[in-house]
């Protein structure tokens, strides 16, 4: 870890900022390089959360030995695959990847290798994992990360933004160079490599059921009728944002929806009361708004949204002693192990193991707890194996001293 007296402002790029690539000809060049170049590959998107609908990415950033950096607009240049195929054996460096790839499978490009700098400095123990701190603390350079919340959609891109874009990947690689040697010497490297590969496996398990139903502050809605508005103001909402591009909250904030839930306004005037609808993008819909509200007020009963069910998984862990007092005293002791173990091998306990594997072994524990039946049970449940080697034998120890002493 550097002396904080000894952080130097990172402001330009080494080669200066790279010309935007709009076209096909000029993506070929880049490919050419790329493929001619040597050793990992830093990669970087550019999304524009917030502002956009979707999660496209609106600049690709790569830089390589050999080849520099380059900055790619994939809205000009939407089809990566020639990229993709001439870096299939190179090893792709991203920070927090499962953010990234997505929007980076969407234009072809599929990492076979993995080394997320970002979870490598979560295993290390790194108390903030953010890109600028792990570049300011691991190497002694400061990067200014004041447009990461910019809207990339704009077209042009102003030159300040490239030049951010650009030294966004400009020292990845001296920083992975790092971390992988820390991962080495603590003998975490394995550990990692477990990781990168489960981040590149990562299958997303399709659109929520109800999604509506995540709206924030719905827990103040008590009525069914009012869970009704909920639903037909959401479902309103993202089919207007869907259509024109634009995060559903531009379009309308959740406070909105919530309020009007709460309110059930019959008219104009009773609903541009309720202070969010008085927004420019909430007013241009206010008489659908209010058509979405009347719907769910006359619905049947036999229609209305029930509460939500419980889910597969075992009730939030607050409840645990009144629901069963023997599981939450499972629940206890076996975060108790996995607070001291990541604490012996100094990482957050999500990352030593995953908190939901915990919670399902520890409400419906396999019949006859040992070494095995736990480790199988985290198996089934995505643990990786070195998490299982770590925590299997010490959480089946305390599990069978609970039994031992008659609390289960």
């Amino acid at each position: 870890m550097t002396d904080e007296t000894t952080v130097v402002p990172l402001l330009e790029p080494r080669e200066g900022i790279p010309p935007v690539i709009e076209d096909q000809q000029d993506l070929a060049r880049v490919v050419r390089a790329f493929a001619g170049g040597t050793g990992p590959v830093a990669v970087d998107a550019e999304r524009a959360s917030g502002y956009r609908y979707s999660g496209r990415a609106y600049l690709v950033q790569l830089r390589r030995a050999g080849a520099g950096s380059a900055l790619i607009d994939p809205i000009r240049c939407p089809d990566l695959s020639g990229l993709d195929t001439a870096l299939a054996d190179a090893e792709v460096v991203l920070h927090a990847a499962s953010q990234d790839l997505p929007c980076l499978a969407e234009l072809g490009f599929h990492p076979r290798r993995l080394f997320d700098t970002e979870l490598a400095g979560r295993l290390l123990g790194y108390e903030r994992v953010g890109l600028g701190m792990m570049v300011e603390n691991v190497l002694g350079l400061k990067l200014e990360k004041g447009h990461s919340a910019a809207d990339w959609s704009t077209r042009p891109l102003p030159e300040d933004w490239l030049r951010y874009a650009a030294l966004d990947v400009e020292v990845l690689i001296e920083l992975r160079d790092i971390l992988h040697e820390e991962l080495r010497a603590t003998g975490k490297l394995g550990w990692a490599q477990e990781e990168f590969a489960a981040v590149l496996a990562y299958r997303s398990p399709g659109p929520r059921s109800d999604p509506w139903r995540r709206t924030s502050g719905i827990h103040k809605v008590r009525s069914l009728r009012g869970l009704a508005v909920v639903r037909e103001l959401w479902t309103l909402r993202d089919e207007l944002a869907r259509s024109s591009d634009v995060a559903p909250g531009r379009v309308l904030p959740d406070s909105a929806i919530v309020a009007a839930a709460l309110e059930l306004p019959r008219t104009t005037k009773a609903l541009t009361d309720i202070a969010p609808f008085t927004g420019r993008s909430a007013r241009r819909h206010l008489r659908d708004w209010l058509a979405a509200i009347g719907a769910a007020r006359s619905l049947p009963d036999s229609e209305l949204p029930q509460p939500s069910a419980q889910g597969d998984g075992p009730p939030p862990a607050n409840r645990w002693m009144d629901r069963d007092p023997v599981a939450a005293r499972r629940l206890a002791a076996a975060r108790a192990v996995v607070a001291a173990l990541a604490d012996e091998h100094h990482m957050p306990t999500e990352n030593l193991i995953q908190p939901d594997a915990i919670r399902r072994l520890t409400w419906e524990p396999p019949e006859v707890v040992d070494d095995g039946t736990v480790a199988a049970r985290l198996r089934e449940l995505g643990a990786r194996e070195w998490q299982i080697g770590l925590t299997a034998h010490p959480i089946a120890k305390a599990l069978l001293r609970l039994e031992t002493k008659g609390e289960i």
